[in-house]
Order: structure tokens, then sequence, then C-alpha cells
């Protein structure tokens, strides 16, 4: 994980206490990848990692303390983001 994810993990465990440290982890992984694939399909130029950091951050602030409830709306990610309960922090 690179300083900026894991700033972003750090934000992310603040704003959403339902959520394990490993599945805030894979949050910030899935989140990173999909704004970096979206936007390369779109045909845009890279940005760098500080563009994506400032994306999903402005995700984790709007939307982070709600992400666990997403899974259930969404079973496409249950199986990235199901754990072992003996694993939650």
């Amino acid at each position: 994980m690179n300083e900026y994810q894991q700033r972003l993990y750090e934000l992310l465990l603040e704003k959403n206490k339902q959520i394990s440290a490993a599945q805030a982890q894979t949050w910030i992984e899935l989140l990173w990848d999909d704004f970096e694939t979206t936007y390369a399909k779109a045909g845009r130029e890279y940005k760098g990692s500080e563009m994506t950091a400032k994306v999903v951050g402005q995700w984790i602030e709007n939307y982070g303390e709600k992400l666990h409830e997403f899974v259930a709306q969404n079973p496409k990610y249950k199986h990235l983001l199901n754990e072992d309960p003996k694993k939650m922090h």
C-alpha cells in the first residue's frame, strides 16, 4: 500500500466503524483500481496517484460511513468483502 492509500485507509477506518481493517484495505484497493481503470477506459491522460487519491478521498468523505451497506445491494463484491470474523479488528 502506498502512502496515499495508507492515508485513505486510515480515513475510511475513521469514517466507518462497521468495517474491519481488512475490509477497509480491500475497499481502498477496489476504489483506487476502479477509478484508475474507468479513467483509462475513458481515454483520459493519467494524472498520477495524487489525482486518484484526491478522487477516492472525496468518495470516502461522501460515502465512507455507508460503504458497508453497499455489499447488501451489490452481491458482486460480497466475496471480496466478507471475511472470517476471527480476523476482525
